[in-house]
């Protein structure tokens, strides 16, 4: 009997344990089948949605979707168009530039209310560009002068060692001090040592900042060109026809002024011809500097004139020594390349000496020029001594005192050289 029982209860459990199952998979297929009917009524063509800009659909197709589930997902996926920037609408600006018209940024749609994203247009909108980046930087040459300046010529120099041709090219000239209200001035080119052969410019009428865009030429061989010197001399013509020398520049051809493929336009402050004449065993030329930050004394050999050659040989080369000295003991010496021609030399050359800012009252330099002579002698053609009170008086106390005062500042003036008894 019990065995019986327990029969029909295992019936029961497993009767109804069927009838859940068939009671879940019923559920599922009801679900799927009512899923797919309402995704195929959402895309029903009954249905159509027009692409129009205001993103609306007509009030014929609204009423026709009357059955339509209220969790549809027609409104819940917004489309906007990107807006489009008119073709025309731009600006021109000052510096060439070109930026669009704010006033009509974008394209809008011909029909229906703008999105809100229209109101983030202004980020579309292309953004004006900053001239100041742009900028060359100034040319200060032509608005920078310095005190007692009596004018600046512009002018450029090029080298062909293949005709042996060096052209020089007059560019223009400014702030002119003539001696009269009106200027007529023209420039004299010259190649030294030879003065006696020049090339000149045309006369500009009533001006002080002539314009001479003018090319010459000099012959002269590769091997003599870097002990040549080209001299300016800026002119004014009177009413007389007198003329009247307003300035003069002094330009050396050392090997790094005519390295390169390209001209460089360069400029020159004009120097007054001076009317001291020379002393008895010449003159030098030369600038001083102190860096009291970097202990460095820089001095430059400028050029030297009047000088008396032994044995009159002109033609030997002619260098500047200069020495520098602590407390009468020598520290170091350095020297200039050897000049051939004329007794006026020029040098042009730069010279730096480490010296501590403490040792400005014992040290001093010494300048020599010498004369190479036959079989490796030399000649010594004069000598000039500045420094502080304890070993110059005069004009070399006076240069020294105005180096010190003056830091980081050329400091340029005559010296009569002195021979040794």
């Amino acid at each position: 009997m019990s065995e019986q029982v327990a029969a029909v209860v295992g019936g029961v459990i497993v009767g109804i344990l069927l009838l859940v199952l068939i009671g879940i998979a019923a559920y599922l297929f009801w679900k799927k089948v009512y899923l797919q009917a309402s995704y195929e009524e959402l895309v029903s063509p009954s249905s159509p949605v027009e692409k129009s800009p205001g993103l609306q659909a007509p009030a014929d197709a609204q009423s026709s979707s009357s059955v339509q589930p209220q969790n549809s997902r027609m409104r819940s996926v917004p489309f906007i168009v990107p807006p489009k920037f008119h073709k025309q609408a731009w600006i021109d600006m000052t510096n060439g530039e070109q930026i669009q018209d704010d006033s009509d940024p974008y394209v809008t749609p011909d029909s229906g209310p703008r999105s809100s994203f229209h109101s983030l247009a202004g980020a579309y909108q292309v953004g004006a560009l900053n001239p100041e980046l742009y900028k060359f930087p100034e040319d200060k040459s032509e608005t920078d002068f310095p005190e007692g300046c009596i004018g600046r010529l512009w002018f450029s120099v090029e080298y062909e060692p293949e005709s042996e041709k060096l052209l020089v090219s007059l560019i223009k000239a400014r702030k002119l001090q003539p001696p009269s209200a009106s200027c007529c001035p023209f420039v004299k080119i010259y190649l030294l040592p030879d003065e006696r052969r020049y090339l000149q410019s045309k006369i500009k009428r009533k001006t002080l900042n002539p314009q001479f865009d003018e090319d010459f030429v000099f012959q002269v061989s590769s091997n003599t060109l870097h002990q040549r010197t080209l001299k300016f001399c800026v002119y004014h013509v009177d009413k007389q026809k007198k003329h009247i020398l307003l300035g003069q520049v002094m330009f050396p051809l050392k090997n790094e002024t005519l390295s390169g493929d390209h001209k460089v336009v360069l400029w020159r402050d004009l120097e007054a011809e001076t009317l001291e004449p020379p002393s008895e065993h010449g003159d030098i030329q030369f600038s001083l500097s102190y860096n009291e930050y970097l202990g460095r004394l820089t001095v430059v050999v400028l050029r030297a004139r009047g000088l008396r050659f032994q044995n009159d040989r002109q033609a030997a080369g002619v260098f500047v020594k200069v020495s520098l000295m602590n407390h009468n003991q020598f520290i170091k010496s350095k020297r200039t390349s050897a000049v051939l021609g004329s007794p006026d030399l020029l040098y042009n050359e730069t010279f730096s000496f480490k010296v501590d800012q403490t040792e400005l009252d014992t040290a001093s330099l010494s300048l020599s020029v010498i004369q190479n002579g036959e079989e490796n002698e030399t000649c010594s053609l004069g000598r000039v001594v500045v420094g502080p009170f304890m070993y110059t008086r005069g004009k070399e106390l006076e240069h020294w005192n105005e180096m010190v005062s003056k830091p980081k500042e050329l400091v340029k003036r005559w010296h009569a050289l002195a021979v040794s008894t």
